[in-house]
């Protein structure tokens, strides 16, 4: 089985594009579908065509070129089970433990409802690699726009438990702003002050910040370290639950 080749870019204003080609079938899958310009001019310049879009949740940013896309290359749209009716040309839903093959590379569906009530992340496990989408970013994670705290605790801790080195890309270019909250939650952690400051580098020479990897995230990501002893302490919340710890943390990002 050869191995995947992506192609990562952003479009609109911050969105993370996502191009997933295997060189041995042609096969060629988009992460979600953010902008039709952003992904032609990729598959033009890789001199690869559109066969699959793997459609994580709803939202317009991630689903605007589905129905376009769909009509230029015929492609077949894999969308959430939970949010099927609001996704633009979805052939096949799938949700929790469902499985299939890009290409014969095999692919898990992990449901991750908080940001969105149907949201779903896809797990390449032989070649491991997680698209994430809004769910968990780098430093960060996703809004509750349709979840609630304790909705959303338990879907990462479904993406926790995958292996340390699995490489995690995900919806959106945040990561600065992201490493800025993160130290006033977690402002004891050497290896978060070290990653911010690698990031500050990264972003100011105009680089990426994806993708990230799940070990990574443990350590450093306070989304994820809502058991950690100092962050409760800092937020004098010793005797919380973790989901109140995360809740916390959350609502906290929401007014920075």
């Amino acid at each position: 089985m050869a191995a995947l080749e992506l192609d990562l870019f952003l479009c609109r204003t911050d969105n993370f594009g996502v191009l997933l080609h295997d060189p041995a079938s042609g096969a060629t899958a988009s992460i979600d579908a953010p902008e039709e310009r952003l992904i032609l001019e990729t598959l033009e310049r890789r001199g690869w065509r559109l066969t699959h879009i793997l459609t994580t949740h709803h939202h317009g940013d991630h689903v605007a070129a589905n129905v376009s896309l769909k009509e230029r290359f015929g492609v077949t749209i894999i969308g959430p089970k939970g949010e099927a009716s609001k996704i633009p040309g979805i052939d096949r839903s799938v949700g929790q433990g469902d499985r299939f093959d890009f290409a014969g590379h095999p692919v898990e569906v992990i449901e991750t409802p908080g940001h969105t009530a149907g949201h779903i992340c896809f797990h390449f496990p032989k070649d491991k690699l997680l698209f994430a989408a809004d769910t968990l970013f780098a430093l960060g994670c996703g809004r509750l726009f349709e979840g609630t705290a304790e909705t959303m605790w338990q879907s990462l801790n479904r993406l926790m438990a995958l292996p340390d080195d699995t490489s995690v890309y995900f919806g959106h270019e945040y990561t600065l702003s992201n490493a800025h909250f993160a130290v006033t939650i977690d402002p004891e952690n050497a290896a978060l002050k070290a990653r911010a400051a690698e990031i500050e580098e990264t972003r100011s020479d105009g680089g990426f910040t994806a993708p990230t990897t799940i070990g990574l995230e443990k350590r450093t990501n306070p989304f994820l370290r809502a058991g950690d002893q100092k962050i409760r302490k800092h937020l004098a919340m010793e005797n919380a639950s973790d989901a109140e710890v995360f809740a916390e943390i959350r609502k906290r990002k929401d007014n920075f």
